[in-house]
């Protein structure tokens, strides 16, 4: 038998034991260890991350750029005992399909609709929704197309609102409103290697930067580099106009419906403004904030911390 599930198996049936044997807690060690999966979706490879137990809540774990699933793994074993913990790798990042843009439409709301078939074939019917970065927008799609589905949201600098989008978004809303090629001269050229590691190190102390381990912006560059991902991923950056445009209807969904929601955020963040921690607050009335000693990658180093704030956000809502 899986593991996993002799440990399930295990749990139902004694579920609050004062002692467990030695195989009961390697069981039980099972439930927590991260398993790593490949699903066919729509034609496409998507990979994800699953750790806990079926019938459990889920959390659904999304990335933002230029990341991937691994941005998660030090987070999910403390989840696992309380969740079922899904995290995929969205088209186009990671080790998920990275087809060209003749052969995949990268827009937000078609990413939205790969994971909501992978939740599908999964069985998944309500979730949380973790929202970073790129993930923020696919995750709200989720949200507004069924939000019964939705158990509550947490935020580590995903933006819903204009508050967060401070100067350093002006050449991007330029090029927005007006997309030639001299104003896609004048935008900050991240697609590159050292682009890709300023996402992590851009704004931190020296203190801060020493906790970062550089293994993740190389692994991110490498994916990064597969033929045709440079484009895919210009292509999302423009699309983020569109979930910027929709941030008037994001703000009805926060007011129609009023998920519970958990935000973390790190005050280096170069990218998305702290004040949009107090947007989420002056929206929502079931919120919570922690801001911490970090950037935009604040998993990278607060990992631990945000874990059992997760978990007690998860339990304190299931």
């Amino acid at each position: 038998m899986d593991p996993a599930a002799a440990a399930a198996r295990l749990f139902d049936a004694h579920p609050v034991g004062p002692r467990r044997s030695l195989w009961e807690e390697d069981a039980m060690q099972a439930i927590q260890k991260i398993r790593h999966r490949q699903a066919d979706v729509d034609g496409l490879s998507v990979f994800y991350r699953e750790a806990g137990r079926t019938g459990q809540p889920v959390v659904l774990l999304l990335h933002g750029f230029p990341s991937s699933s691994h941005t998660f793994r030090e987070v999910m074993p403390t989840l696992a005992d309380v969740a079922h913990v899904i995290a995929p790798d969205l088209p186009g990042f990671g080790m998920s399909s990275s087809p060209t843009v003749d052969e995949y439409d990268y827009t937000f709301e078609n990413l939205s609709r790969t994971i909501d078939n992978l939740l599908d074939q999964l069985d998944v019917e309500r979730f949380f929704v973790y929202l970073h970065d790129f993930g923020a927008p696919v995750g709200y799609h989720l949200a507004t197309r069924a939000p019964d589905r939705i158990r509550g949201l947490i935020v580590q600098s995903g933006n819903a609102h204009s508050d967060g989008l401070g100067e350093q978004w002006d050449d991007a809303k330029a090029y927005w409103a007006d997309p030639t090629d001299q104003r896609r001269a004048a935008l900050p050229d991240w697609l590159t290697f050292e682009g890709t590691r300023d996402q992590y190190l851009a704004g931190l102390p020296g203190d801060v930067r020493a906790w970062q381990p550089p293994e993740s912006w190389h692994l991110d560059w490498e994916r990064m580099r597969r033929p045709g991902n440079i484009d895919a991923q210009f292509a999302l950056f423009t699309d983020y106009a569109n979930h910027v445009a929709r941030f008037a209807e994001l703000a009805d969904y926060h007011r129609a419906h009023q998920p519970p929601a958990l935000v973390l955020w790190g005050r280096h963040d170069p990218f998305f403004g702290v004040e949009e921690v107090l947007a989420y607050h002056r929206a929502l009335d079931r919120m919570e904030a922690h801001i911490y000693d970090g950037g935009h990658f604040l998993l990278e180093t607060h990992a631990a911390d945000c874990a059992d704030l997760i978990r007690t956000f998860v339990l304190d809502n299931a």
